[in-house]
């Protein structure tokens, strides 16, 4: 079985990033064969200022693998290091018709609201749909709202194979566990859109000004908290033990505890567990050529596999050479 999955280089990693989608990638890393790539062709959609594209590309791979993800177990690539993709992306594009791009939500969510919207951003289903099919992918790991796009390139990929013959993979998508609501500090899901987020990698000074942002109601110090209705205590059982956690929730029942001792309590339960990424990440850092050449081998390992998948598609349509 093989797993592919791609994120956007569209700004640092947050505690959503992780708990929502990395920790699961990361694990699938053990027991499958696994692609993993970083989106920076999407990317061109929102970003474009070269010099902030070119750091995050770079912040994105040493997050990663500061993260855990394993380059032994699993293939870290450059997604524009791959140029099958393009070629792919345009075979694709040649048979999949206008209705399907249309209805995708990406795409009606900013016509709706008055935003312009380029063709990057009304075909960027079909570049997704190239990025799973290139790799034969059997299972892509998405959150709830990229169902529809798993959907769409399962659509594109029937219509090929229906016009040419048995050619492309079906993905099937799987939905990542997205149970443990990780809320910003203004209590609402934690989002880039809606700035409101806590990066994995904050220094320490800067990652405890935010938690201490943290909104919190008005209930007095002295009266008792209600541990499960507070977005503070939801943050903190992330990264606490069943013991911690169970220690923190009966001072919050008992009162006497203000929001700012609860707020304590999570920047030292966060900075713990995030201390021996951070770690790997400044020994990364101070060595960029190691990542370098291990997205180099990442691309290698991709254009591998993604030429052969690419070739199958060309001679199915009739590109492939005139002698064949």
């Amino acid at each position: 079985m093989r797993v592919l999955s791609g994120i956007q280089p569209t700004g640092r990693f947050h505690w959503g990033n992780y708990f929502g989608a990395i920790r699961q990638y990361i694990a699938l890393q053990d027991n499958v064969q696994a692609f993993y790539f970083i989106a920076d062709l999407h990317a061109l959609t929102t970003i474009r200022e070269p010099q902030t594209l070119r750091q995050l590309r770079l912040d994105s791979a040493l997050d990663l693998l500061a993260l855990g993800l394993d380059p032994e177990q699993a293939t870290l690539f450059m997604q524009s290091d791959v140029p099958e993709i393009a070629e792919l992306t345009w075979l694709l594009m040649t048979i999949t018709p206008m209705g399907l791009l249309e209805k995708c939500h990406a795409y009606k969510d900013k016509k709706a609201k008055g935003l312009p919207a380029d063709a990057g951003l009304f075909t960027y289903p079909v570049l997704m749909a190239a990025d799973i099919l290139l790799y034969d992918s059997d299972i892509v790991p998405v959150g709830v709202d990229q169902v529809q796009h798993i959907e769409v390139a399962r659509d594109i990929a029937q219509r090929f194979n229906h016009l040419f013959g048995e050619t492309f993979v079906l993905p099937a998508p799987r939905v990542l566990d997205e149970t443990a609501k990780v809320p910003g500090i203004d209590g609402e899901k934690m989002s880039k859109s809606y700035a409101n987020t806590i990066d994995i990698f904050d220094p320490e000074k800067k990652l405890r000004k935010k938690i201490m942002s943290i909104k919190t109601d008005s209930t007095p110090v002295e009266a008792p908290k209600d541990p499960e209705a507070c977005h503070i205590f939801t943050l903190y059982k992330l990264f606490a033990s069943p013991g911690q956690q169970a220690e923190l929730a009966q001072r919050y029942r008992a009162g006497g505890m203000g929001y700012g001792e609860a707020k304590q309590a999570l920047f030292e339960a966060a900075n713990a567990f995030f201390a021996p990424a951070r770690e790997r990440r400044e020994q990364l850092a101070a060595d960029p050529q190691r990542v370098f050449d291990i997205l180099d081998r990442g691309a290698q390992q991709a254009r591998a596999k993604g030429g052969e998948v690419l070739a199958r598609a060309q001679a199915a349509c009739g590109l492939a050479g005139l002698s064949d």
